[in-house]
This record gives C-alpha cells, sequence and structure tokens, in this order.
C-alpha cells in the first residue's frame, strides 16, 4: 500500500470508529503521517444538540468531558482499528475537541516510523 492508501484506510477506520462508539460520524476527515505520528483531522462533527450546548461555557465543558470519557472508555477499539491497517504497537493517543469550530484532533503515537515502510 502507498501513504496515501494507508491514511485513507486509517480515515475510515476512524470515521467508522466515530460512529459505533461516538454515535455520530464526522463530515469529513482527513489522516496525515509524520514519521511516528499519526494525525486526524475530522470536521462537522458535533450533533445538533452539542452545538446547541456548545453556546454556554457550562455546555463547552459538558461537551468535552462527555466526549472524552466515551473516547477513553473505546481508545482500544481505536487502537486495534490501526495496528489491523498497519501493523505497528500504538505508544499513546491523544483527542481534543474544538467546539468553536466542530472540529476534533486525534495524534496517535505509534513505535516505529511509519514513513520509512513507504521509502522503500
Amino acid at each position: 500500500m502507498t501513504k496515501g492508501q494507508v491514511e485513507a484506510k486509517i480515515s475510515e477506520a476512524i470515521s467508522k470508529f466515530e460512529i459505533d462508539n461516538m454515535g455520530r460520524g464526522p463530515e469529513k476527515i482527513r489522516t496525515m503521517i509524520f514519521q511516528d505520528l499519526i494525525v486526524v483531522r475530522l470536521k462537522d462533527f458535533l450533533s445538533t444538540a452539542e452545538r446547541s450546548l456548545a453556546q454556554s461555557k457550562e455546555g463547552i465543558d459538558l461537551i468535552k468531558k462527555v466526549r472524552t470519557a466515551l473516547f477513553e472508555n473505546s481508545r482500544d477499539s481505536l487502537e486495534q482499528a490501526v495496528k489491523s491497517i498497519i501493523d505497528v504497537n500504538v505508544v499513546s493517543t491523544y483527542s481534543d475537541v474544538s467546539t468553536k469550530t466542530g472540529e476534533k484532533i486525534i495524534a496517535i503515537v505509534v513505535d516505529q516510523d511509519i514513513e520509512e515502510k513507504f521509502t522503500k
């Protein structure tokens, strides 16, 4: 597989993960691989109710707490999905939500330089 094909497969897996575990998938998703780092940018993934909640500080805090808890509870399945696409071990996974833009960033650190696989 090429780097672009791997990035596309990871995007598909993360989108499915979001639908299955978070209740809604993003409108757009893009995955970028940089050496041992995978960055996934999800756009327009907040529900209508969450966008409404995001109008207050309390609502923003609630969205972030709930989304973080949901993500942490299902992190293993996301990491397994990545491992099934490209044979690497996940070192750590990070996620944050912007209630202002409706975007989410997921950063995944793996145990090897993935880009080296595409230069051989």
